[in-house]
């Protein structure tokens, strides 16, 4: 069960924290412009915040579900297979059912092993399918925001261009009624830019973190690829491709099953033989430990007989 070793994931989780660290030190430093912006529209831009934190810890649960994957294979080949009775992880699952409790010198054959590797490709495609999601989301919502605002503003200058009146009043009231009017469009303005702020600095974020975790997968999948490399048994006629395949796929299976089945067989026969051996060896040492009391019962026969022969013979002379 020996071969490439499977990485943890540390240095991606590592990564992932230290950008979050370097990221929360940035807007720390920029606090009072980003307060502001972010009170232009604190409903939208909270449901931005919170798609984010959402999107962080589903980036960070991607790394860390990873440590019990390897942790089980590490198990299992150290215990040559019986780990696969305890339950597995939730990627490793289809691998624990087709594995079995097989143990000892474990082969696959080499549509098994592609089937394995199809299943859990499948599956961390399918964990990053959400983080994606919530990239997408939050560009979303930022667009969402600037539409929103731009939407404001239009209404708003339009009112203050229908409302707007310069003839026969005081200059000053006119410029106080249009700065007054302008109030409003400011805001659209401001909901527009700060939703665009925060959705597509929160993509760019939640972007770094699926990069690493997806960097992190890959690097799972292909050490668990290069695992189970070393167990595949090819077919005896070499690697075939799809196109110049000679025989059907079930007979293949049929094959190596028969193939399986026989190996099993011939570790059947070379137990029965070792047994049947080691019997042997025993009923020598008993033949061997029979003949030697046999050898003492007849010296001890004889010193008898020479004892009773000797007693009659003194019986007599008295």
């Amino acid at each position: 069960m020996e071969g490439t070793a499977i990485t943890r994931p540390t240095r991606y989780l590592t990564r992932m924290l230290l950008f979050l660290a370097a990221v929360a030190l940035a807007l720390s430093l920029i606090f009072p412009p980003l307060q502001d912006a972010f009170m232009a529209n604190a409903v939208l831009n909270g449901t931005i915040a919170g798609v984010l934190a959402i999107g962080i810890a589903y980036s960070l649960r991607q790394i860390v579900i990873l440590w019990p994957e390897v942790a089980w294979i590490e198990s299992f080949r150290a215990s040559a297979g019986l780990a696969a009775e305890r339950k597995p992880p939730r990627l490793l699952a289809p691998m624990a059912t087709m594995l079995g409790e097989r143990s000892g010198d474990l082969r696959l054959s080499a549509v098994a092993t592609r089937s394995l590797l199809d299943g859990i490709s499948s599956r961390l495609a399918e964990s990053r399918d959400i983080s994606r999601y919530m990239i997408g989301l939050l560009v979303f919502l930022g667009l969402l925001g600037t539409f929103w605002g731009l939407l404001q503003t239009i209404g708003a200058v339009a009112e203050v261009i229908g409302t707007l009146s310069v003839g026969g009043g005081d200059l000053s009231t006119v410029f106080d009624d249009l700065k007054r009017g302008l109030e409003a469009p400011l805001a659209g303005m401001g909901t527009a830019f700060s939703s665009s702020l925060f959705g597509l600095g929160g993509s760019l974020i939640l972007g770094f973190l699926d990069l690493q975790a997806g960097q992190a997968q890959n690097r799972f999948y292909n050490d668990l690829e290069d695992w189970l490399a070393g167990l595949t048994r090819l077919p005896s006629g070499g690697v075939i491709s799809e196109g110049d395949q000679s025989i059907p796929a079930y007979i293949e299976a049929l094959l190596e099953n028969t193939a399986e089945s026989l190996q099993d067989l011939q570790r059947t026969i070379s137990r029965g033989e070792e047994s049947r051996t080691t019997t042997d060896s025993n009923v020598v040492v008993l033949t061997e430990k029979i003949g030697n009391m046999t050898e003492q019962m007849s010296s001890e026969i004889r010193l008898l007989a020479k004892t009773i022969a000797a007693l009659a013979e003194k019986q007599r002379n008295d």
